[in-house]
């Protein structure tokens, strides 16, 4: 799932683990044991559903390729990100490997990544996702092939949940959040959809204290919630590379959310969800909740583990409009892999960012693909399931976004800040104080 990649919690569990062993090769390639004179090439992702629809597309790949044989090497995304380092400083990764918005600029300044405009053309990146084209632009160069397109962030909601509430799914479009409470129909909305065991609202007399189910997911979530809130108030998370969210209107956003679960209770307690953010996600298929913010990463799971009738509406409005989030994932070209292979490499990677190669990415309805005109397999799969997933499109159609987060050193920066970020929502730091220190903390690691 993307957004895990992208997330704040998620992103410091990959930079501070200390895991390095590397994950075998999965499944191996889709023909037999390669012959003499064939060029081998494995992929290295994170997926296991992606990496499923990999397997089929190098099928058809060896197919008109006959002198090149493609495995897939899936590691799991708790290891992946220390392997990957490991790997790529011992010159032993893997021929073509997945990156993030957040972790390529470190493998392009230390000249590990394939040049994609000198490989396959300037002209080649018209086929893809613009915005994830520009994810992966950096000096003015394109050093990944866009694989995955995350579209916007929107609201899954529980229809059982809602209606047990009196709440009428299509309300929910219209939800505004504002630091100012006489402008904000968010929390109100909230509250009436959190329940103790009997059934009574939070803000109700004979509330007992307990919240069975809650009204929203907020969380320490960067993709999914952060900056969502941060953008649709009018701040910023990053100014460049440099932290900058400790600016007024990022901290009004924050303190919004962090009082929403701690004062209003209408959310999760952090102890729940700082660790994990994908346990609102979890909470929400067990219809613990009855509202869950998140991306079109997530659309699989709910759709195949929800045990009641559930939509998706728009993500809530504040004072700014709507402001979402578009991610997107690329797969990277080894400069260092051996100079034979650079030719299998650059047709595997012309493979991968063609429609022929990317259709099979959306067949099953788990992700996006990042090349455009691949993106009817992923409709249609969910057209028939009689899904709407205009919400997660609609958001980002007038381009009112906020940046992913980026820098050369991001993950670093993001190691020191998040502790604090942790401390911030579990409501024992003061916002505004606590983001300063995470801003200051995080830069001088995003610069030293």
């Amino acid at each position: 799932m993307i957004r895990k990649k992208l997330s704040a919690v998620a992103l410091l569990g990959a930079a501070t683990l200390l895991l390095s062993a590397c994950s075998g090769t999965d499944g191996g390639a889709a023909s037999d044991s390669p012959a003499s004179g064939t060029t081998e090439l494995t992929v290295r992702v994170w997926d296991e559903a992606v990496a499923a629809s990999y397997k089929e597309s190098f099928a058809a790949f060896e197919k008109q390729n006959s002198d090149i044989t493609v495995s897939v090497n899936t590691v799991p995304w708790s290891e992946y990100w220390s392997a990957l380092r490991k790997d790529v400083a011992a010159k032993s990764a893997d021929d073509l490997f997945w990156v993030n918005a957040s972790s390529y600029p470190a493998y392009v300044d230390s000249g590990n990544l394939v040049d994609i405009g000198a490989t396959l053309g300037d002209t080649a990146k018209n086929a893809w996702e613009p915005s994830v084209v520009e994810q992966y632009t950096r000096s003015g160069k394109l050093w990944g092939v866009p694989q995955l397109y995350d579209a916007g962030i929107a609201v899954y909601y529980n229809a059982d949940l809602l209606s047990a509430a009196g709440v009428e799914p299509k309300t929910l479009n219209d939800l505004t959040w504002n630091p100012d409470a006489e402008k904000d129909t968010y929390l109100k909305t909230a509250k009436a959809l959190t329940r103790d065991a009997a059934g009574v609202a939070v803000d109700a007399e004979g509330f007992d204290g307990t919240p069975v189910t809650y009204g929203t997911s907020l969380n320490n979530d960067g993709q999914a919630v952060i900056l969502p809130f941060i953008g649709s108030n009018g701040g910023v998370f990053q100014d460049g590379d440099n932290f900058a969210f400790a600016n007024t209107e990022s901290a009004e956003a924050i303190k919004y959310v962090v009082d929403a679960i701690n004062t209003s209770k209408v959310a999760p307690p952090a102890a729940e969800t700082n660790e994990n953010s994908d346990v609102v996600r979890d909470q929400f298929v067990e219809g613990k909740l009855a509202t869950f913010q998140s991306g079109i990463y997530n659309l699989k799971t709910v759709s195949e583990k929800a045990g009641f009738s559930w939509g998706v509406a728009m993500l809530p409005e504040g004072p700014e409009g709507r402001v979402s989030v578009t991610n997107g994932i690329a797969v990277a070209g080894n400069a260092a892999a051996a100079k034979e292979k650079q030719p299998a490499i650059k047709k595997l990677l012309a493979w991968m960012g063609s429609t022929e190669g990317a259709d099979f990415i959306g067949r099953q309805g788990t992700h996006v693909p990042a090349v455009t005109d691949a993106q009817k397999t992923f409709f249609d799969y969910w057209k028939g399931k009689k899904t709407n997933v205009d919400p997660f499109f609609d958001v980002v159609k007038d381009g009112k976004t906020i940046p992913p987060f980026h820098g050369g050193k991001f993950v670093a920066g993001q190691e020191a800040y998040a502790p604090i970020f942790k401390e911030i929502f579990a409501g024992t730091l003061d916002v505004r104080d606590g983001l300063k220190k995470a801003q200051a903390a995080g830069n001088v690691a995003m610069n030293g």
